[in-house]
């Protein structure tokens, strides 16, 4: 097909080819309120979602057009968006209520079999009070404007209540057709109208650009009610006032400043962390059961392959930690961290990588069933540490020399206060979450005694795949020696929700590279996914080679949350069993000690109704920190304010922590240097 786009009538056109241009075009799409995107799949693809609901996907021929053809698309479209706003007046509101529900002769009651599903709504249209009309819309207005929005939200979510209580069997039940198509219609709607109401937002602050000072806040772009107020539904309250408006409601309205964005790094005092008596196991199956068909009325709307990054999962699905802790997780053996530097030789440190790679996945997950962190807010942050004893940490058996002096181990040992030797190593660890869209997180972890740190960061990009959800861990992690002046790159598995009808449970699969240019060894690991007939769950192989001379040192093969083998070029082998492996537990603060935006602390509501199997109210909570990071991030749009971050700085396509032990210790060394 030959594209073309028409700018003064906002169309877009499609001809056979270019040479039948000039004839009538085989299709067009209106471009006014259409959606523009990028794809994720590759720096050619874009699509165009029109307004109609028709969608284009398009190719271009390289990464330089499809930017221009994306430019002049959203240009076209914003104009064309615009005018409408401009040129037609406001429809009339209207409200939606539910029929009483309170009593025994309530409609729902003494509905007949040969009721339609409905009839069982009583749908009231009347105008709303709209006050003095005015040419155009004032600030105050739009507040008016987004009142109205938040009680019709508080009735949608009703309606939504409504329908779900109703018995799974019978004349009248959850599951009925027309019932789940008024669900999807009602939440659908109701997006439109915020869409509609952020196009009226970015209209007035267009007009009023031109009439305030530089500088200037536009207030009234939000609404001026509270986020507890956003959750009653203005007739009725499932909660008393005290209950509707927790303390984690107003302490979130609290910290939402934007003077937050630009603080200073805090440096966590790592004796002021306890060692965590938090032990959330994730293997209740009560709640997926009961829940079926909020399930079943998801998947009713997904479609293979989609995109679920901005999808909102029901919150009985959640496990009770973010995924900045679960990141942490991954360094439940410290031990076998620190033992990699401790290898006498390249071929030995690599080995070690390995073996520490492969124990770090089991610990990762809380649990046989699979549940999802929590999505964390943009800004969000972890810190904890790990005291691993020195005794505990393998050494160096196959050389007479140590890996280092005993002078530097006894100076790299002391206590801050130099008083006394410790006999622990340090492992500290900061994650942050650093992008909303797309959803990147950045984490680090270092030990100063044995000059060794790994940074990384991961983009998650999730996708529907019928009867699983698929996850992609895009990114990379660095792991440094720096007693070796080695480095090593290793990407992560990408990891599958299999079986989310039944006992939902995680796999992982594909292929990851380890590879350190220094020394000229790498290793390739498969992560191999259950095949429809047959074979085994949790399977995974790999081997360590030497490049330059394609030899491989060491072969291992077995399940990365069971038992592994190791079988090395000398004809030896080693096993591991991961169900026997020490895990050492996390130190973290207390909560009132933690930040507002650490995750314990941000989330600990959410986390606490979980634990007491309050789903309503983990969902209410869980929300009001949503809809506080979509305010803020259609404010930062609308003031074009950039975002900064905390703890990572943007590095090429890449997040670097702030201050990175290779760079500490290279400051220290020229600092020595230059006093010798």
């Amino acid at each position: 097909r030959f594209f073309v786009l028409n700018n003064d009538a906002g169309l877009l056109e499609y001809f056979v080819n270019e040479q039948s241009r000039h004839l009538k075009p085989r299709g067009t799409l209106q471009l006014a309120g259409a959606v523009i995107s990028p794809s994720d799949e590759d720096s050619h693809t874009f699509t165009v979602n029109g307004a109609s609901g028709e969608q284009y996907k398009l190719r271009a021929t390289d990464a330089k057009e499809r930017q221009h053809w994306v430019s002049r698309l959203q240009i076209c479209t914003q104009h064309h968006t615009e005018a409408i706003g401009k040129n037609n007046p406001p429809l009339k509101s209207r409200s939606f209520s539910l029929a009483s529900q309170g009593s025994a002769n309530s409609p729902g009651v003494q509905r007949r079999p040969s009721q339609n599903a409905v009839s069982f709504f009583n749908v009231g249209h009347h105008r709303l009070p709209t006050g003095k009309r005015v040419p155009i819309m004032q600030p105050d207005h739009l507040v008016d404007v987004r009142e109205m929005m938040s009680q019709a939200e508080g009735q949608q979510r009703d309606l939504i209540r409504s329908i779900e209580c109703l018995p799974v069997s019978g004349h009248l039940t959850s599951l009925d057709q027309d019932l789940l198509m008024l669900k999807a219609t009602s939440m659908a709607t109701m997006n439109c109208l915020n869409d509609c109401f952020h196009i009226l937002q970015l209209q007035h602050a267009s007009q009023q650009k031109g009439s305030l000072p530089a500088g200037t806040t536009i207030n009234w772009l939000e609404p001026k009610i509270s986020l507890a107020n956003h959750f009653k539904n203005g007739a009725a309250q499932n909660f008393p006032a005290e209950i509707n408006k927790p303390a984690s409601v107003r302490e979130e309205q609290s910290i939402a400043e934007p003077c937050q964005l630009t603080r200073e790094p805090e440096e966590i005092n790592s004796d002021e962390e306890l060692e965590d008596i938090c032990d959330d196991k994730e293997d209740d199956l009560g709640a997926v059961e009961e829940q079926r068909s909020v399930i079943l009325h998801l998947l009713s709307q997904l479609k293979l392959g989609m995109d679920l990054t901005r999808v909102v999962l029901p919150t009985f699905i959640l496990e009770k930690r973010s995924l900045l802790e679960m990141y942490a997780d991954f360094m439940s053996h410290p031990d076998l961290f620190i033992a990699i530097t401790n290898g006498s030789t390249p071929e030995e440190r690599m080995i070690r990588f390995v073996e520490y790679y492969l124990t770090s996945f089991h610990e990762g997950r809380k649990g046989a069933i699979a549940k999802k962190p929590y999505n964390p807010i943009i800004g969000e942050t972890f810190h904890c540490s790990w005291r691993m004893p020195k005794s505990h940490v393998a050494t160096d058996v196959g050389s007479n020399l140590p890996a280092h002096s005993t002078s530097e181990q006894v100076t790299l040992s002391k206590d801050p206060e130099g008083q006394k030797e410790l006999d622990y190593y340090t492992v500290k660890f900061v994650a942050e979450q650093v992008s909303h869209h797309p959803p990147v997180s950045g984490f680090y972890a270092e030990c100063v005694e044995r000059k060794m740190c790994v940074n990384a960061h991961v983009w998650t990009k999730s996708k529907f795949l019928g009867m699983s959800i698929g996850v992609t861990m895009v990114g990379e992690g660095l792991l440094s020696l720096l007693e070796h002046g080695e480095e090593y790159t290793f990407s992560l598995p990408c990891a599958y929700a299999r079986s989310i009808l039944t006992v939902p449970w995680v796999e992982l699969g594909g292929k990851v590279n380890i590879n350190c240019v220094k020394t000229g060894y790498s290793a390739s690991i498969n992560f191999h996914t259950k095949p429809f007939y047959g074979g085994k769950l949790h399977r995974v192989t790999g081997e360590v080679k030497q490049n330059i001379t394609n030899t491989v040192v060491c072969r291992v093969q077995g399940e990365w949350n069971s038992m592994l083998e190791f079988t090395y070029s000398n004809g030896e082998t080693k096993y591991v069993d991961l169900t026997k492996l020490s895990v050492t537990r996390k130190r973290v603060r207390p909560l009132e000690k933690q930040g507002p935006f650490e995750s314990r602390r941000l989330w600990q509501h959410v986390t606490e109704s979980l634990r007491d199997g309050d789903i309503d109210k983990a969902t209410e909570h869980k929300r009001a920190l949503e809809e506080r990071q979509r305010s803020e991030e259609r404010l930062r749009a609308e003031t074009e304010t950039p975002w900064c971050t905390k703890y990572f700085l943007k590095e090429g396509d890449g997040w670097v922590y702030h201050k990175p032990l290779w760079k500490t210790v290279s400051a220290a060394q020229t600092q020595q240097t230059d006093t010798n």
